[in-house]
């Protein structure tokens, strides 16, 4: 038997999962790749983290490092921050437009990465799993799909997702077992761009107390303070938002419990594998710098072949 009750929508017997009333979904080709979550909280989220980001790159280059009379100083720092900027922007994207939608099936089992295909709980979608007598599967009322162990419905995706984490309106997008690593890279990325930021400011303000406030900027002293002030909120506010959440994800994966199964307070049935493994299978097997791209797609599957039960 391929999956254990789990929730009050369990089906028994294939037939009584009414496919009659599922509707097929949508046929996907090769280019039909493209992700995105038409919400327009999650859109707006999206457009603001961009913003803010921009708005840290303009203070970071126009105020604290072209009037910088120690060139390297100003060199080394803005490639540092801005190779940074542009790794948690890719991460975000990465995040925001990754297609989940990847499914594999056979006879003795119903899996997928990611989203699950909305309405293949069809007649001709189960008869084509050939399920075993007694085999128990899964039908999720609201997107009328199979449900793969560990899936939970997104209402605002409105598709079931595979070890769904949570819904994050910052990237517009549920955090998945496909786009995990690409989020836990956004967080990390954006605490170092905000960290940086704000030690850079720190040294800018010594610099100025003991210079002429007019020499230390291009801009007014009033409009340098208020943007170095407007960048320092930002900065640690979003340090320790991401901070705390990249920690909760790291915590997440070593424990290979997603955020809504340890709400829930789910009963584990699935093999319990290292920290380790459970970081190579998010991450990519085998380990590399690979980890730390978010042009790099991690390979699930390799690492599947070398976990093991400890």
């Amino acid at each position: 038997m391929c999956l254990e009750p789990q929730a009050p929508d369990i089906e028994r017997q294939a037939g009584y999962l009414k496919p009659e009333h599922c509707v097929p979904p949508p046929p996907r080709t090769g280019s039909d790749t493209m992700w995105f979550i038409r919400d327009g909280c999650g859109i707006v989220c999206g457009i603001i983290t961009w913003f803010l980001v921009f708005y840290a790159e303009f203070v970071v280059v126009f105020v604290l490092l072209l009037p910088a009379k120690n060139v390297a100083y100003s060199l080394f720092n803005g490639a540092l921050f801005n190779g940074l900027a542009f790794l948690a922007l890719a991460s975000h994207a990465r995040a925001m437009c990754t297609d989940p939608v990847s499914q594999t099936l056979d006879s003795n089992c119903v899996s997928s990465l990611g989203a699950v295909p909305k309405g293949n709980a069809t007649k001709e979608f189960i008869e084509s799993l050939q399920l075993k007598p007694g085999q128990v599967v899964y039908k999720c009322p609201k997107c009328c799909s199979i449900k793969p162990d560990r899936a939970h419905h997104c209402s605002v995706c409105k598709r079931c997702i595979k070890k769904m984490d949570h819904h994050c309106p910052w990237v517009n997008n549920c955090v998945g077992e496909n786009n995990q690593k690409y989020f836990v890279l956004f967080t990390m990325y954006i605490a170092l761009i905000s960290f940086h930021a704000l030690v850079m400011v720190a040294f800018h303000f010594i610099f100025c107390f003991e210079e002429d406030w007019t020499k230390c900027s291009n801009f007014s002293p009033p409009a340098t303070v208020i943007l170095l002030i407007l960048l320092c909120f930002e900065g640690l506010l979003f340090l320790i938002f991401t901070a705390v959440m990249f920690g909760t994800q790291v915590h997440s994966i070593c424990t290979d419990e997603t955020g809504i199964e340890q709400l829930k307070k789910e009963e584990r049935r699935w093999a319990k594998k290292s920290k380790w493994m459970n970081m190579k299978v998010v991450f990519g097997h085998p380990f590399s710098i690979a980890w730390l791209s978010p042009f790099a797609t991690p390979d699930h599957g390799k690492a599947d072949v070398y976990q093991y039960i400890v």
